[in-house]
């Protein structure tokens, strides 16, 4: 029976009719079927001695079996045949430079009586599709986070140069309301890819059980179909924000439909609206991006009488866990050993940083956030330094020998406090020394030196060197020295005298008497 199929109830009117008696003639014309139709369904009734009284009891779909046993071509023996090579060729079809054709030359050789080429290629097809269906997923409220970057970019205009500025945008949806949220970044690398997933569960107000990204370098460092190589920083995002990472096995975008679903329908709503729009930087065009995708979560869902936000909001937000008091702050590792100058170089930075001087060439863990750089040795931090991004040296004086701190703190103040600690009078010299220096590295060395003097000076002679010093503005070490060696030749000091040699030709105050 060619052409429009026709429906069960009409044919249990046929029979009813049949069974009062009618001709076939009246039955077609009260129908409005053809009369060979009709003399057809009569022929099959008697040649298979139906009951009509059971005929009519059934239900629709078990009737057309009756009258109809579907495609004969499923029926035939080639076709049986043809469904044991089907492993054969779905496996051969996954071979490089293999076609459909070739297979087809192939079975015709092996099989002469089988199908052609367009039977071939529509029975193939037919059995792969049914042997990879696509299963009905079943999504609990809070449960998965699906994020992905959208294929298609978007740009807006730098207003210095008028360049065109190409950024991607990340997408994610949760399964069970649909509920999508889009952020455009400059790029699809970790840091760009962190940031965006922060803004997301920020702006849902909480932390899904499981989040499902696609194998990007961001995410996954090396995927794999059942144990992917998990990039470490995600590791610590997760960890941060206490959610499992369960990455979409590679090619496998059903493992994440919803996602793929936002990104078709963020095309069609928002895309499309900011066609004809032109930006001039990032936070105007995600201010757009943001309303656009605010619209499409408030739009009512087909065949439902409720929108993604309503579901969102009514149903899944409260079976969210809670975000961490604290943001995550980015971490990155480093290897380093520790150079001669009591510092590692951190070469991102082009930077160096110091290490207590007992570490040298030692291989040392760096742990560095955008703000903070922590370097640990056997379990123990054993240094902490704030980073920086620019070229040159952040050291911590207490991290060198006495020599080298020596070294790094000296300055007018620092040798005035020495001198102090010594003796007031040289405290005054060494004053006395900056004032009329110009140049204050100049005056360093001597300040050494009279240091290393009065350790080896008697105190009350240096005391009394160093205020005569300092009265006739002699200020250099080997002046200072001489005035040292001269004060110990005096009992007193403040008298020059000098006492005669005795011998006989000294007459004496007895002889002028």
């Amino acid at each position: 029976m060619a052409g429009k199929t026709i429906r069960m109830s009409t044919i249990k009117q046929l029979l009813q009719l049949h069974q009062q008696g009618l001709s076939n003639r009246r039955i077609a014309k009260h129908l409005g079927l053809y009369k060979a139709t009709v003399n057809n369904y009569i022929q099959k009734l008697k040649a298979n001695n139906f009951s009509i009284e059971e005929l009519l009891q059934l239900e629709d779909p078990v009737l057309e079996t009756k009258f109809s046993a579907g495609s004969p071509a499923y029926l035939e023996d080639k076709f049986e045949q043809f469904k044991t090579l089907i492993p054969y060729l779905e496996k051969e079809l996954q071979r490089k430079y293999v076609t459909r054709k070739l297979l087809w030359q192939e079975y015709k050789k092996q099989y002469a009586q089988g199908y052609s080429y367009s039977q071939f290629c529509f029975h193939l097809s037919q059995l792969l599709v049914a042997r990879k269906g696509s299963a009905l997923m079943q999504h609990d409220p809070g449960n998965k986070l699906q994020v992905d970057f959208a294929g298609d970019t978007l740009s807006y205009i730098d207003r210095d140069t008028g360049e065109s500025i190409s950024v991607q945008v990340f997408a994610a949806a949760l399964p069970y309301s649909s509920y999508t949220y889009a952020l455009a970044v400059p790029s699809q690398k970790t840091d760009d890819f962190l940031h965006a997933l922060q803004c997301c569960l920020n702006h849902l107000g909480g932390v899904p059980q499981l989040v499902v990204p696609d194998n990007l370098k961001a995410a996954v460092i090396k995927a794999d179909r059942y144990e992917p190589t998990l990039n470490r920083v995600m590791e610590d995002v997760a960890n941060h924000y206490g959610f499992v990472i369960l990455p979409a096995r590679p090619r496998k975008p059903r493992d994440k439909p919803t996602a793929e679903n936002a990104v078709k329908l963020i095309y069609q709503r928002v895309y499309a609206k900011l066609r004809n729009q032109v930006f001039f930087s990032l936070y105007d065009l995600n201010t757009a991006l943001a309303q656009g995708v605010k619209e499409h979560n408030q739009t009512r869902m087909q065949q439902c009488d409720f929108s993604r936000e309503e579901t969102f909001l009514a149903q899944e937000k409260q079976f969210l866990k809670p975000l961490p008091e604290a943001g995550f702050a980015l971490k990155y590792y480093a290897d380093l050993t520790v150079m001669p100058n009591n510092c590692i170089y951190l070469a991102r930075d082009k930077h160096y940083y110091s290490v207590p001087f007992q570490y040298i060439g030692n291989r040392v863990h760096l742990v560095y956030t955008r703000t903070l750089v922590q370097i640990y040795r056997e379990g123990s931090c054993i240094a902490t330094h704030q980073r920086s991004t620019a070229a040159g040296y952040t050291t911590s004086i207490e991290h060198f020998g006495s020599t080298h701190q020596h070294h790094m703190r000296r300055s007018p103040a620092y040798y005035i406090g020495k001198a102090h600690e010594k003796s007031a009078a040289l405290a005054l010299l060494v004053e006395r020394i900056f004032e009329l220096e110009k140049i204050p590295e100049l005056a360093f060395r001597n300040c050494d030196a009279l240091l290393s003097l009065q350790r080896k000076t008697d105190p009350v002679v240096f005391e009394k060197a160093c205020i005569i010093a300092r009265d006739n503005d002699l200020m250099s070490y080997k002046r200072l020295q001489a005035i040292i060696a001269q004060c110990a030749l005096l009992e007193d000091p403040n008298q020059m005298t000098i006492p005669f040699p005795k011998h006989g030709n000294i007459r004496g105050k007895d002889y002028y008497q």
